[in-house]
């Protein structure tokens, strides 16, 4: 006479607890991109997390590109315009601070352009104040502060000057490469160029550079 039993298999159409939806500031950078790509419209406060972490990345390098402008705050709402419309063209969410990099000098550009005329140089007379209050030039994560003699103040505000006399092309590549910190493949995808004239603007305008400012190098 045979038998049967059972064994006690646990039951499973328990129900599981959802995945908890973390908050955007709880996000990664490449996270947030992927939650605003997502959706048909990018996600509200996804897109309002990476408008916080990168506003100040937006401003610095319109600034450094066009410091003289007035309308640079209208400028940077537009780039995030851009960005709101072709988020979903990012191929490589981890690419996104480069992808942003080239949505606001291509917007410099096409201001440039309408303009129909380069910026002038700075008068040496020029303040160094922007809209929310006074900045201080930044190169190569070195910065002068509050308490550097006036030797050095003046050294770095005859560099922002510099900068800002440099024809176009050599001012827009230096900045990339020096304020933004992009590499030399970032800067040719973004300018459209070849590596080599990336290389070779980049070298002519640390030359015009340090021949202008080799008095205070001296001193």
């Amino acid at each position: 006479m045979s038998s049967s039993f059972s064994l006690p298999w646990p039951t499973i159409d328990a129900a599981v607890p959802p995945t908890p939806v973390l908050p955007p500031e709880k996000l990664s950078n490449f996270d947030l991109v992927i939650r605003c790509q997502s959706g048909r419209r990018p996600d509200r406060a996804a897109f309002t997390e990476l408008v916080r972490r990168y506003q100040s990345h937006v401003e610095k390098l319109l600034y450094h590109l066009a410091s003289d402008w007035q309308d640079r705050a209208d400028l940077a709402q537009e780039v995030w315009l851009r960005v709101y419309r072709h988020i979903r063209r990012l191929k490589d969410p981890a690419k996104f601070k480069g992808w942003l990099s080239r949505i606001t000098t291509n917007l410099f550009y096409d201001e440039l352009r309408k303009r129909k005329r380069y910026r002038p140089p700075l008068s040496l007379d020029a303040t160094y104040t922007v809209e929310d209050g006074e900045r201080e030039w930044e190169v190569a994560g070195d910065l002068p502060g509050p308490d550097d003699d006036l030797a050095t103040r003046e050294f770095y505000e005859r560099l922002r000057e510099a900068i800002a006399e440099l024809p176009e092309v050599f001012r827009v590549t230096i900045v990339l490469r020096e304020i933004d910190g992009l590499s030399y493949e970032e800067i040719a995808e973004i300018t459209q160029v070849s590596l080599g004239t990336v290389k070779s603007r980049i070298a002519r305008a640390r030359g015009r550079l340090q021949t202008q400012l080799q008095p205070y190098i001296d001193s």
